[in-house]
C-alpha cells in the first residue's frame, strides 16, 4: 500500500464544494466527492461540513465499522504533525473498555483461565472479525450462512469448537493452534460467547446452533459405523445437523411428542411421520436428530434429508438466517440401524444432552450481553447531551453499574461450574450440576432482559433502529428471549433448579 500523502488543515479547509469534498477524521484525510451522492443522510449534510474536521459529528452518527468498509477506498491522506487518536482495533485484539472483556482479560487473576485460553480467544475472535461484514449483511438481508463460509468455519475448526471436549476432536485443527487433547470446557466456553459477540443473533444461531445441539446425539449414541460416516462430515462443515425434537404439541414436555415411527415388515427400516417446529438451522441442513414414538416409547433417530420432508422458514424475532423451520416428515423411510441408542430409551438420549446445552446458552447469553455493556460504555462516553457526555450523567452510571454487577455475578457463576464439568465425571455432572445450570440459566436471561431494557434507554431512538449505532442494541433487545425459551424456559429452570436442591435435601434439617 503507498504512503499516504500529508496535507495541512489550511489545505483541506479548500475542498468543501459538492464536486470537490474532503473532510478529516481522527487526523485522517477522505475524499467523499463521489461518496456524498450515496450518502445515506444526503449530500447536504456533507457539504456542510466540507473541509472541516468530522471527527465528533462522525462518532456522533456512525459505528466504527462504517469508517473501516469505507476507508480503503476513500481515504487520500493524514494531516501533517498529527497521529491518530482513536484505536480501530485490529482483527482478533481483545478490548481495553471497561467490563468489555471477562474479568481475567482485564487484568484480574484467574485459577482457571491461562495463556492457551487467551491466545485462543484471539485467534476465534480474529477469525469472526473477518467474517462480521458477511454477518452483518445476512443478519440485514435474511440469508442463510454459505456453505462454502460453512466449509471455511469447518476448516479452521471453528465448529468442532463448539461441541466440546472428547475424542471426536482428534486430528483436527483448532483454531490458535490449541491441540485437541488439550482443549477444554473453558475453552468452548470462549468459542460460545466469541460467537455471540458478532453481535448478529440470526446468522450466529445459523452457523453454530443446530449441529451444537443435532450432533451430540449422533458422537454419544450412534454406531460406530454412524459416528464414522456423519461426526467428521459436520465439525468439517461439509454437512449441517440439526436437532428436531420440539413439536406444535410438545415442548418442554418433551413426552408429550406425537411424530411417529412404525417399523417396517421386514424389520430392517422405520416409516417416520409427524411434524416438528422451531427447529433451528432446519431449513437448509442436510440431517436430522429426530425424536418419534415407536411400538417401545420415545426413540431418537438419525434421519438424511430426502424428498418426503419438507422444510418451511418460520417467521421469528430474529433473522431468517437461523433457518428456523417447521419441518414435515411423511412416510420417510429411516434405517433401523440409525437408532440413536436404544429403541424405547429416546427420552435418556434427549436428556443426556440437555446439562451441556443449558450451559452453553449461559455461555451465548453472557457473550452477547457483555458487547451490549461494551457499547454503553462506548456510547455514553462519546454521546453529548445538554452539553454533557451521557457518561457524565448520574443516571447514566447507574444504569451501567446495574449491568455491570449483575454481568459479573453470572459470569463467576458460570466460570465455576465450567470448572466443576472440567473436573467431574458424567455421572457426577448429572446428580451435581443439573439443578445449579438450571439456576444459571435462569438468573443469566433475567440479567440479559434488565440489560436489554437499560441499553436501549441509554441508546434512546438509537437502541430501537435496525442500523446505525444501535444495530447491536436493537438486535439484542429483539432477540434475548431466546435464550429466556431454547433448551427449558425461565419459569421450568426455576423450578427444576428447587427441586434437584429438594432431593438433597437433609430429612433432620429444621428451622
Amino acid at each position: 500500500m503507498p504512503e499516504l500523502k500529508s496535507y495541512t488543515r489550511a489545505e483541506v479547509a479548500k475542498h468543501n464544494t459538492e464536486d470537490d469534498l474532503w473532510l478529516i477524521i481522527d487526523g485522517a484525510v477522505y475524499n467523499v466527492s463521489t461518496f456524498a451522492q450515496l450518502h445515506p443522510g444526503g449530500s447536504q449534510i456533507l457539504v456542510e461540513l466540507g473541509g472541516k474536521d468530522v471527527t465528533e459529528d462522525f462518532y456522533g452518527l456512525h459505528r466504527q465499522e462504517v469508517l473501516v468498509k469505507y476507508a480503503p477506498r476513500i481515504k487520500i491522506g493524514v494531516i501533517e504533525g498529527e497521529v491518530s487518536q482513536v484505536n480501530i482495533p485490529a482483527h482478533g485484539e481483545l478490548s481495553t473498555v471497561p467490563y468489555a472483556e471477562p474479568s481475567f482479560w482485564m487484568g484480574f487473576k484467574s485459577p482457571y483461565f491461562n495463556d492457551s485460553h487467551t491466545h485462543f480467544r484471539q485467534s476465534i475472535r480474529a477469525i469472526y472479525d473477518e467474517i462480521k461484514p458477511e454477518a452483518i449483511q445476512a443478519e440485514d438481508q435474511g440469508t442463510y450462512p454459505s456453505k462454502e463460509l460453512y466449509a471455511k468455519l469447518g476448516e479452521a475448526g471453528v465448529l468442532a469448537t463448539q461441541i466440546g471436549p472428547g475424542p471426536w476432536l482428534k486430528g483436527l485443527k483448532l483454531p490458535g493452534g490449541i491441540e485437541p487433547e488439550k482443549f477444554d470446557y473453558f475453552h468452548e466456553l470462549i468459542a460460545h460467547q466469541e460467537t455471540a459477540r458478532l453481535g448478529t443473533p440470526g446468522f450466529c444461531d445459523g452457523i453454530s446452533s443446530g449441529y451444537s445441539i443435532g450432533l451430540p446425539p449422533i458422537f454419544n449414541f450412534g454406531s460406530p459405523a454412524l459416528k464414522a460416516k456423519v461426526v467428521p462430515e459436520v465439525l468439517l462443515g461439509k454437512k449441517r445437523i440439526c436437532l428436531a425434537i420440539t413439536e406444535p404439541y410438545a415442548g418442554s414436555d418433551v413426552a408429550r411428542i406425537r411424530a411417529t415411527a412404525t417399523r417396517t415388515a421386514d424389520g430392517k427400516h422405520f416409516i417416520l411421520n409427524g411434524v416438528k417446529k422451531w427447529i433451528t438451522n432446519g431449513v437448509f441442513c442436510d440431517y436430522f436428530t429426530v425424536a418419534a414414538t415407536t411400538e417401545k416409547g420415545m426413540t431418537m433417530f438419525f434421519v438424511e434429508r430426502d424428498d418426503n420432508i419438507e422444510t418451511k422458514q418460520i417467521k421469528t424475532s430474529y433473522s431468517p438466517s437461523a433457518g428456523t423451520s417447521y419441518i414435515t416428515f411423511e412416510n420417510v423411510k429411516v434405517p433401523a440401524e440409525n437408532i440413536l441408542g436404544k429403541e424405547g430409551q429416546g427420552f435418556q438420549v434427549i436428556m443426556y444432552n440437555f446439562n451441556h446445552e443449558r450451559w452453553y446458552i449461559c455461555g451465548a447469553v453472557t457473550g452477547g450481553t457483555r458487547a451490549i455493556i461494551e457499547d454503553c460504555f462506548k456510547w455514553a462516553n462519546q454521546r453529548k447531551v445538554f452539553g454533557k457526555r451521557l457518561i457524565d450523567q448520574p443516571v447514566i452510571r447507574n444504569k451501567l453499574a446495574a449491568m455491570v454487577a449483575q454481568l459479573e455475578a453470572v459470569e463467576n457463576w458460570l466460570e465455576n461450574i465450567t470448572y466443576q464439568m472440567c473436573n467431574m465425571s458424567y455421572a457426577e455432572q448429572s446428580v451435581k450440576l443439573a439443578g445449579p445450570i438450571a439456576l444459571l440459566k435462569y438468573q443469566t436471561t433475567r440479567v440479559a432482559h434488565n440489560v436489554s431494557d437499560d441499553a436501549c434507554q441509554i441508546f434512546g431512538g438509537r437502541g430501537i433502529t435496525k442500523t446505525g449505532m444501535g444495530r447491536a442494541v436493537e438486535a439484542f433487545q429483539r432477540t434475548y428471549k431466546f435464550g429466556a425459551i431454547l433448551g427449558g424456559s425461565e419459569e421450568i429452570m426455576a423450578d427444576l433448579g428447587i427441586r434437584q436442591a429438594m432431593k438433597q435435601f437433609p430429612a433432620n434439617a429444621r428451622l
